[in-house]
């Protein structure tokens, strides 16, 4: 893995207008520390501009944070940007994220500009930003729903005008892997090598992540993702997906420490209230559990049959089994013997078969008290 790509992480920003979702400036002071333990280059602290309350959490997690990036979100008008400088004040690597909407639908429909207008609001706000020597980035908002030789020509405008990173986001989810890596892969062609190129997807047709590894493959240089894919609608990509995709197909390496990704998925969702799925990837309850008879029997005898990304790469300890009516022998006597059983083939064969009768009558799962129960029945007390 040569490439090096840099993470981003807006949890606390874009995560943050995941709808009921609102966290304190403690809570996110907690959560960037979180972050920059797990290794993240920059953390996203939020929107100073839109509340004095956002204003001092953007404050304070800039004084909280001293070994990665703290940036703030501004829209390219002169006091959001003078909020973020603000805010960003006592920062350590300071970052000024200039924000606008480039593709016809919102130029015309939402902030009722031309493209020239547009271009022009561009090269004054990423000046303004970059007067006192902060680190600037521009967003084409929008992006892949813009006029590409327009979007090209806003990139130019900002690059000039003194922006060290360029960020393409799919802000609607509308994007294919396809059609945004080719669109990923012409930005870079044309900047300056000096300046990161950034991926930034939503998940609204569920390819975010697919979207932004695409993204990488073409030379994308950051990617901007939250922590469980929160975020706006159905999401953004979520950081725990990017980073063991990037690592387990030797794409790139993020420089976070993977490990980490289960402590600090738990610390998001208990912070915001938002439960990760049971089957959500890498940090779901059942991302690593099994219930087939034949992926059980396969683990215990190699578990890379079932599990190319190890559980403990991601700090998820061990796999475990679920055990159903679709369990195997072998999984049930592996269970029956770590309990300390120690049944003979014949006395096995009739703890399989009480087994599968619970497992149809409760049709689910067959909890560990219920196999013990069984295996005492027809084995007597376990060795101590």
């Amino acid at each position: 893995m040569n490439q090096e790509v840099r993470v981003f992480d807006t949890t606390l920003r874009d995560g943050e207008q995941t709808p009921g979702v609102h966290l304190s400036a403690d809570q996110k002071c907690e959560i960037a520390r979180a972050l920059e333990a797990f290794g993240v280059a920059t953390i996203e602290a939020g929107f100073p501009a839109s509340s004095p309350g956002d204003a001092d959490a953007v404050a304070r997690v800039a004084r909280a944070v001293r070994h990665c990036e703290v940036a703030a979100l501004a829209r390219c008008c002169d006091p959001d940007i003078d909020a973020a400088r603000q805010a960003l004040a006592d920062a350590a690597d300071p970052v000024v994220h200039i924000v606008l909407g480039v593709s016809d639908v919102h130029l015309e429909s939402k902030l009722n500009i031309s493209r020239a207008d547009a271009l022009r609001r561009i090269d004054r706000s990423v000046r303004r930003a970059a007067q006192d020597g902060a680190i600037v980035q521009f967003s084409a908002e929008d992006a892949t729903r813009a006029d590409r030789v327009f979007l090209r020509q806003c990139i130019e405008t900002a690059v000039c005008a003194g922006a060290d990173r360029v960020n393409v986001p799919d802000t609607v989810g509308f994007a294919v892997p396809e059609e945004y890596g080719a669109m990923i892969g012409e930005i870079v062609r044309f900047v300056d090598e000096g300046v990161i190129v950034s991926a930034h997807c939503h998940d609204d047709l569920g390819l975010a992540t697919a979207n932004t590894i695409a993204a990488v493959r073409m030379g994308a240089r950051q990617v901007e993702v939250t922590v469980n894919g929160i975020g706006e609608r159905a999401g953004n990509a979520a950081v725990e997906e990017v980073v063991a995709a990037l690592h387990v197909k030797s794409i790139a390496d993020t420089g976070v420490n993977l490990p980490a990704v289960q402590a600090v998925s738990r610390k998001v969702a208990k912070a915001t209230g938002i439960d990760v799925a049971p089957n959500h990837p890498v940090v779901g309850h059942h991302a690593f559990a099994h219930s087939s008879g034949i992926h059980q029997d396969g683990i215990l005898k190699n578990p890379i049959t079932y599990e190319f990304l190890s559980p403990h790469a991601v700090g998820a300890g061990d796999h475990r089994f679920v055990f159903t009516a679709r369990s195997g022998r072998n999984a049930v006597a592996h269970c029956v013997r770590g309990m300390g059983f120690d049944p003979n083939p014949q006395e096995m064969d009739h703890v399989f078969r009480r087994f599968l009768s619970a497992a149809d009558t409760q049709m689910g799962l067959v909890p560990q008290t219920t196999i013990a129960a069984i295996a005492t029945a027809v084995c007597g007390a376990a060795a101590t």
